[in-house]
């Protein structure tokens, strides 16, 4: 992969600052968004009052995702990324809209899959810029920044929203965000457009590929959730095989088998986010619906993993090019098993509730050690002219974890209150399996390169 001819300097020099700061805002309200919706999650079962479709309020976003990350690099690799760039900021605010006025669940999570196809095109575009704009030796550096962009929303984010969410309800978590992306798109486009199109050959467009795996994930998660002996056997074999076939044409070859190298990077960050949201997505609630806690006390659990994120992915590129992507993911992929299972403890009432704010540290540790150093593997692998392909299988990997993770914890827990379980114990099973894959995670990392490459081939 050939080096991007671009202006020397760092990050934030004059001919990358606009870009920096655009792509920054945008990942701040994506991040603000994604910390609101887990610190408000009971506020909003309380009101509606559907635990069945509680899983769905995540899921459908991150499949949505699936659409907007394959469509976004697609067309960014044929147009250049500014055209992906409003169109995901468009579907985002409408996304945001049709959640503000939800009078019900049903409609909660449609508006979510709609703002779901936004915002997965903002990231795939964010990483298509990085990969055409930034010496490969700044990379690892824009990366850190861009995770440093979940700081503020870390911080007040999920007491913001929760403040909003008991003086003027939850519905204003959403519509309030309307005005701010309008800004990220007046901030962003002009740097993106100067990017143009990469060149080349006609991509290959695989969107209709990504339409058939949401359809097959959809059916997984649907089967899952169904709770019935006929219906679930059948939507989990029809699901699977719809989106097996999607699947492999959207990936590299090899990623099933994890495949040295880019297949095994694109691969290995699908499982790292079926580990981390699938847990993270109900630490707040966790908190809250089990223990009984404040808001506030769940909303810092999510405010301490934000600022550990940002504090290992400086941490890896401060050391990534020295000491090599995979002991990185090794190391990060154990403590997230190790956060984990501390909020197994708290979930069980073994440990006193504040314990979730430490363990969900450690575990956003182990994330932000790990997440990064897969997107350099990618990115230092991807063919010149192909990054929006390669860039779009590992965030279509990375929607596809996270909309699994959260589906089939939310299935977990619907079934267990089908069951009658307590919320504590289905809770428990849920994390167990993420747990579970965190730690297979870490042991698959062997399959990734030691070094990456410190200059261009």
């Amino acid at each position: 992969m050939r080096e991007p001819t671009t202006t020397p300097g760092g990050v934030w020099t004059p001919g990358r600052r606009a870009l920096t700061t655009g792509l920054v805002f945008t990942v701040t309200l994506v991040g603000f968004e994604g910390l609101a919706i887990a610190t408000i999650l009971k506020v909003i079962d309380d009101d509606l009052k559907d635990i069945n479709l509680i899983g769905w309020v995540f899921s459908a976003f991150f499949l949505g995702n699936l659409l907007g990350v394959v469509a976004a690099g697609y067309e960014a690799d044929r147009k250049g990324p500014a055209r992906p760039f409003l169109a995901g900021l468009a579907l985002f605010a409408l996304g945001l809209l049709g959640a503000g006025l939800a009078p019900n669940m049903v409609a909660l999570v449609a508006a979510r899959a709609v703002q779901g196809v936004g915002a997965g095109a903002l990231p795939a575009v964010a990483y298509i810029a990085i990969g055409r704009s930034y010496p490969k030796a700044l990379q690892p550096r824009m990366f850190a920044v861009l995770s440093s962009a979940w700081v503020l929303p870390g911080l007040i984010g999920p007491a913001i929203s929760g403040a909003i969410a008991e003086a003027f309800g939850w519905r204003w978590v959403f519509l309030g965000l309307l005005p701010l992306v309008a800004l990220a798109a007046i901030m962003t486009t002009r740097a993106l457009v100067t990017l143009g199109a990469p060149g080349g050959g006609e991509p290959a467009d695989r969107r209709i590929e990504a339409l058939t795996l949401v359809a097959g994930a959809a059916l997984v998660l649907a089967g899952a959730s169904a709770h019935s002996v006929l219906a679930t056997p059948i939507l989990l074999v029809a699901g699977g095989i719809v989106g097996a076939r999607a699947f492999t044409r959207l990936v590299p070859t090899g990623t099933l088998r994890l495949a040295p190298g880019l297949p095994a990077a694109v691969a290995l960050r699908g499982l790292a986010t079926f580990a981390f949201f699938g847990t993270d997505a109900y630490v707040s609630y966790t908190v809250t619906s089990v223990r009984h806690s404040s808001i506030a006390l769940g909303g810092i659990a999510l405010t301490a993993a934000t600022l550990t994120w940002t504090t290992g992915s400086w941490v890896q590129e401060r050391r990534v090019r020295r000491l090599g992507p995979q002991v990185f993911v090794r190391v990060g992929m154990f403590l997230i098993a190790c956060g984990i299972g501390l909020m197994i403890a708290v979930a069980e009432s073994v440990v006193p509730s504040p314990v979730a704010k430490h363990a969900w540290g450690v575990a956003g540790l182990g994330m932000g050690i790990s997440y990064a150093p897969l997107s350099l593997v990618v990115l230092d692998e991807a063919a010149v002219g192909s990054e929006g392909a390669a860039t779009a299988a590992l965030q279509l990997c990375d929607t596809l974890g996270v909309a699994l993770g959260t589906g089939v914890a939310g299935a977990i827990l619907a079934a267990g209150a089908t069951l009658e379980w307590t919320i504590g114990s289905a809770l428990t099973l849920a994390f167990v399996l993420s747990a579970a894959v965190a730690l297979a995670t870490s042991i698959a990392a062997v399959r990734l390169p030691e070094m990456i490459h410190q200059h261009d081939a």
